[in-house]
C-alpha cells in the first residue's frame, strides 16, 4: 500500500525490470549489491550520518562537506590515529536492529552472490533467519577459503563492524585499496563482467565502487552487460516544505542526468516514486521469480472422506498434472500424500516428449535426526525455505493419529498455511478432501481475498468444496487459480508457453 492507501502495482518500465532482472535470477545470472540505503529503514545512519560528529570535531558544518573521505582522514591526521573512528563505527552499527522487509525479501530471492559497501550485519542475519547458509568475505585471506554447504556468498568489500580497525573508512584507506584488497576489486570486477548486478540502496557517490566500473567499462570497450539499480525520483511536491518548486526541477534534472551517465556502465535505472515502494517492488520481483511453484501441503492418517483409493488417485494425477504442465517438484518426502504426489511427479517426466532436466524433481526430505528440544523450530524453518521457492500452495487434506489412535487436524499442515499467507502466497484448498483443507476452504469461501487475492476464485472454490466433482474437475479448478496467479506475477494475463522454469515444492507433515 502507499502513502495514500492505494494499492501500489508496477508501472511498465517497472514490469520490464521484474521481467529481465528475474530471468536472469532463474538462470542463475542475478548478483546483489547492497548499499546503506537499505538499511536506513532500520534506524542505521549513512555515511554523512556516521561522520556529522567527526565534523563537529573539526569544527566543521557536515552540511557543507561533499568528499566525506576527506573528512574522515582529516579526523585521523588531527587525532594522530583512527583509534576514535574506529569507536564511533562500532556504536553506530552494534545498536540492536532487526532486518528491513528489504532485507527479507533480498534473502528470499535464489541469489547467491550479494556485493556490500555497508559495515552491519543486517543482511547475514536476513540470510540465516531465511535458512540460508551464509559465508562473509572480509579479508584477503578468507577470499580463497570456502565454507563447505555454502550457498550465498556476501562479500562485504569495505570491511565490518566485527573488524573495525580493518574497515575501509578514510581517503588513505581507499589509495591503498588495490595495495591490500586487490582481489575483492578483482572479484567485482568478474562478477561486474560475468552477472547482472541489481543495486538497492546506493547512492553511486562511493569512488571506489565508481573506479572499479570505470575499469570494467575500459575492458569491455562499452559492451558493457546490463545492471539495474533502483532508486527513487525526486517527488514533484515537497511536503515538508524545505525545496521550493524551481530546486525541485533542478534535482529532477540533475537526477536524470545522473541516470543517463550510468549508462555508460550498462546500468539501467529503475525509478520508484517513494522509497516505501521499493520493498512492494522487489516483492513483485519474487513474485516474478517464484511464479510457477507449488508448495502441496498435506497429510492423511484418515483417508476419509474421500477414501485411501480416491486420495491416493488425486494425489497423483495431481503430480503428475503439475509436471505435464511445466512445473518441476521439489518434496519434503513423506509416506501418504507427498509419496503420492512425487510418483504422479515421475511419471509425467517419463511421459514427456521433451528432454527434461534433472531438477524436474528435488526431494528435500524433513530433518528427522532433529533432537526433540529444537525439533519444532528446525522443521518450521524446513517449511519457511520450501515455500519460500514457490509462488502457491495447495492444501490437502491434512490430519494426524493421535497418541491415542485418534485423528486430529495436522498442525504442521496449518502452519505451513500460515507461513504461506504471512509470505503472501496464494493457497489454494482442495476442501472434498476434509480436514485442514476443509476449514481452510470453508475460511477462503467466506475471505478469498485472503486466501486467493485477486484471483476471481468464487467457481473454483465452489467445485474445490462440491463433494460430486470429479478429479478432472477438481484438477482443472486448481489448475486455472494457478494460471491465474502466474499471470498476475507476470503483470500480464497471457502465458508464455516458452517460459517453463516451475518450482514445485510439495511437503509431507
Amino acid at each position: 500500500m502507499n502513502g495514500g492507501g492505494q494499492t501500489w502495482s508496477p508501472d511498465r518500465d517497472q514490469r520490464k525490470f521484474i521481467r529481465d532482472y528475474g530471468n536472469k535470477v532463474l538462470n542463475g545470472e542475478g548478483a546483489l549489491f547492497v548499499g546503506a540505503g537499505a538499511s536506513r529503514a532500520a534506524g542505521f545512519v549513512d555515511w554523512r550520518g556516521l561522520l556529522t560528529e567527526v565534523a563537529e570535531d573539526l569544527e566543521l558544518d557536515i552540511d557543507k562537506e561533499h568528499d566525506l573521505l576527506a573528512l574522515a582522514q582529516f579526523h585521523v591526521n588531527d587525532k594522530g590515529g583512527r583509534g576514535n573512528l574506529d569507536d564511533r563505527l562500532i556504536e553506530a552499527f552494534t545498536k540492536d536492529a532487526v532486518p528491513t522487509p528489504v532485507h527479507e525479501v533480498l534473502a528470499r530471492l535464489p541469489i547467491d552472490t550479494v556485493w556490500t559497501t555497508n559495515y552491519e550485519q543486517l543482511l547475514e542475519q536476513a540470510y540465516e533467519a531465511a535458512g540460508r547458509r551464509v559465508e562473509v568475505k572480509l579479508s584477503i585471506q578468507n577470499l580463497a577459503q570456502a565454507r563447505k554447504g555454502r550457498d550465498v556468498t556476501i562479500y562485504k568489500m569495505h570491511g565490518c563492524v566485527t573488524h573495525p580497525h580493518e574497515a575501509v573508512l578514510t581517503k588513505q584507506d581507499y589509495e591503498l585499496y588495490d595495495v591490500k584488497r586487490r582481489l575483492f576489486t578483482d572479484s567485482l570486477k568478474g562478477d561486474f563482467i560475468e552477472k547482472t548486478l541489481l543495486f538497492i540502496g546506493f547512492s553511486f557517490s562511493d569512488p571506489n565502487v565508481e573506479r572499479i566500473l570505470s575499469k570494467v567499462r575500459e575492458q569491455l570497450e562499452q559492451r558493457c552487460r546490463q545492471h539495474f539499480w533502483i532508486t527513487r525520483r525526486t517527488p514533484a511536491v515537497c511536503p515538508e516544505g524545505r525545496r521550493n518548486a524551481e530546486e525541485l526541477s533542478y534535482e529532477r534534472r540533475r537526477a536524470d542526468l545522473h541516470s543517463g551517465d550510468l549508462k555508460r556502465y550498462g546500468i539501467q535505472t529503475v525509478w520508484v516514486d517513494e522509497y516505501e515502494h521499493i520493498p512492494e517492488l522487489l516483492r513483485a520481483l519474487e513474485a516474478y521469480v517464484m511464479r510457477r511453484g507449488v508448495f502441496v501441503s498435506g497429510a492423511a492418517a484418515d483417508a476419509a472422506p474421500l477414501g485411501e483409493a480416491r486420495l491416493n488417485e488425486l494425489s497423483r494425477a495431481l503430480g503428475r498434472e503439475l509436471i505435464v504442465n511445466g512445473f518441476n517438484l521439489v518434496s519434503g518426502f513423506g509416506v501418504g500424500i507427498a509419496e503420492q504426489t512425487i510418483i504422479g511427479a515421475y511419471r509425467g517426466v517419463y511421459e514427456s516428449t521433451q528432454s527434461q532436466p534433472a531438477e524436474r524433481v528435488l526431494i528435500r526430505p524433513f530433518p528427522g535426526q532433529a533432537p526433540e528440544r529444537t525439533r519444532s523450530a528446525a522443521f518450521r524453518k524446513h517449511r519457511v525455505d520450501m515455500i519460500c521457492r514457490v509462488g502457491a500452495l495447495i492444501v490437502l487434506a491434512g490430519n494426524k493419529a493421535g497418541d491415542t489412535g485418534e485423528v486430529t487436524p495436522s498442525p504442521g499442515v496449518r502452519e505451513e498455511v500460515e507461513i504461506a499467507l504471512e509470505l503472501g502466497k496464494p493457497v489454494i484448498p482442495i476442501g472434498v478432501s476434509g480436514h485442514v483443507a476443509r476449514e481452510v476452504w470453508e475460511a477462503a469461501a467466506q475471505n478469498p481475498e485472503k486466501y486467493l487475492p485477486s484471483l476471481n476464485a468464487a467457481a473454483e472454490l465452489k467445485t474445490l468444496g462440491d463433494v460430486s466433482a470429479t478429479t478432472s474437475q477438481l484438477l482443472d479448478a486448481v489448475m486455472n487459480l494457478l494460471r491465474r496467479a502466474e499471470a498476475i506475477a507476470c503483470g500480464r494475463d497471457g502465458l508464455d508457453p516458452l517460459e517453463r522454469t516451475h518450482f514445485l515444492t510439495v511437503a509431507k507433515t
